[in-house]
């Protein structure tokens, strides 16, 4: 079933959210065997031009009754000050939520669901610089600066920029599984995946440099994840005393060590779940989890459901 997908945009319209959220949903893939989505930019008056933040104009091609309709429904927000949604769209976003559909917000879109009380009582983000005046404007919110994203069952927001990808990758993960989202960001020349809870910023890029450092023990890592990755190990391996080595990595990637293998040996579970037909056990083990409940609880800490059920929904091949 095509699943179709929403995004609000109201004047000035933000240029690169709306690109990213085209990118993912609005774009008929190379590969064929990837999901389409009915995609459509709604805005409360329909067929008129909107200036954008960087000074061209866009038309939406559809009404705020788009979204009576639609499974996923992405709201995009303007810098602060952000006035306050209209009612017609107020109203719109409660009926979908009430009927149970997939809410998500980039950047300062996040404004626009708390206006309309769907946030109350939630962790969310968005763009760093803006996290102040979102807290102070609705403290029935717990208003996390330092994630890329957050998600739950109903709704995500997600912080500004690229952490926008992050979050369309997300979705399209949560819907179609591990796989398929590798494969949309295979086509995007995109990195396949970073968790919701990665820093929005760190002092360094992740991989300066290819031919040394973190680089290099990062994609050793990678390879060999049923080895020994705890900190004493991996600081060896760099050369580096365990705490030199932390501070090391947490500027360079903006996580801890710890969290960046969870988070790859979740993906690597993810792969085996979808593709091979191993039991639990063996796939914990070639994960380096090493027994089936550890596996079973890091994996549902990551992703909110069991191994099982995971691979029920998203086994290839089977």
């Amino acid at each position: 079933m095509t699943v179709e997908v929403a995004v609000v945009v109201a004047e000035p319209v933000p240029a690169f959210e709306l690109g990213i959220a085209s990118e993912v949903f609005g774009v008929r893939r190379a590969d064929p065997e990837l999901p389409r989505f009915g995609y459509a930019v709604c805005a409360a008056e329909p067929g008129r031009p909107l200036r954008t933040s960087t000074g061209f104009h866009m038309t939406p091609s559809d009404g705020l009754d788009r979204l009576d309709r639609a499974g996923l429904i992405i709201v995009t927000g303007s810098a602060p000050p952000v006035p306050p949604p209209p009612a017609e769209l107020v109203e719109g976003l409660r009926r979908a939520a009430a009927r149970g559909a997939f809410l998500a917000s980039l950047c300062t879109g996040v404004f626009t669901l708390a206006a309309a009380g769907l946030l109350d009582g939630r962790t969310v983000t968005t763009h760093w610089a803006y996290a102040d005046e979102l807290a102070t404007r609705y403290p029935q919110l717990t208003v996390d600066a330092d994630r890329i994203y957050t998600a739950d069952d109903s709704i995500a927001t997600s912080a500004g920029a690229t952490a926008a990808i992050d979050l369309c990758l997300h979705l399209v993960r949560r819907e179609h599984g591990a796989d398929v989202a590798n494969r949309v960001a295979r086509e995007m020349v995109m990195p396949a995946h970073r968790s919701g809870g990665q820093a929005q910023f760190s002092r360094q890029p992740v991989t300066p440099r290819r031919d040394g450092g973190l680089a290099e023990l990062l994609d050793w890592a990678a390879d060999h994840l049923d080895h020994d990755l705890s900190v004493p190990a991996l600081a060896t391996r760099a050369a580096m005393s365990a705490r030199s080595f932390v501070r090391h990595f947490a500027a360079a990637t903006g996580t801890t060590p710890a969290a960046w293998v969870r988070a790859e040996r979740v993906r690597q579970a993810e792969r085996l779940l979808e593709r091979d037909g191993a039991t639990i056990a063996t796939v914990a083990r070639r994960c380096g989890f090493g027994s089936a409940d550890t596996l079973r609880r890091q994996f549902r800490r990551v992703r909110g459901v069991g191994p099982e059920t995971y691979r029920a929904a998203f086994r290839t091949g089977a």
